[in-house]
């Protein structure tokens, strides 16, 4: 199973004090408003400083996108992942249609309570069209989180719609 791109998203008190922090070990901002996030890339590692948008620290995976940012052609769809998931017994907190073929999110929990997500920013591979399957999708953009807002992005800006990485 490929979950595609990984990231942390990191849950903030002061957005400015943990950018500048970062910036110290060497990360430089690629996107986020500046206000409520910022995405920080250092070489392939990305971390999402996010101020208000959650209480807990998320594990991100993208499936679609590479650790480098690049779109993926072939990958596994976030309803394969779902589907392999639910089968093996693990409890969504968030789901998706199983039947919808564009972008989509889960979310879980790993055993030690740890919030994991997996946030397709893409159609389902083979041709799935646009909208449909979305449920609480923390996708950051130039125009800021989706609803529930718990995602991360990685270095790009403006996501795959400016053929940046998110």
């Amino acid at each position: 199973m490929q979950l595609g791109a990984f990231s942390i998203s990191l849950a903030v008190a002061d957005l400015a004090a943990s950018q500048s922090f970062y910036e110290k070990l060497g990360f430089s901002r690629t996107g986020g408003d500046g206000k409520g996030y910022v995405i920080m890339v250092n070489g392939p590692t990305i971390v999402g400083l996010f101020k208000g948008m959650f209480d807990k620290n998320i594990l991100t995976f993208n499936p679609g996108l590479a650790q480098d940012g690049s779109r993926l052609q072939s990958f596994t769809d976030v309803r394969e992942v779902r589907e392999r998931l639910v089968a093996d017994g693990i409890a969504l907190s968030s789901d998706t249609d199983p039947a919808g073929t564009g972008p989509a999110s889960i979310a879980f929990m790993d055993p030690d309570g740890n919030p994991i997500l997996v946030d397709q920013f893409f159609p389902r591979p083979g041709g799935g069209k646009q909208g449909g399957g979305r449920q609480g999708s923390g996708r950051l953009g130039n125009d800021g989180p989706r609803s529930n807002g718990p995602g991360n992005g990685g270095p790009g800006s403006g996501g795959p719609e400016d053929g940046q990485h998110e």
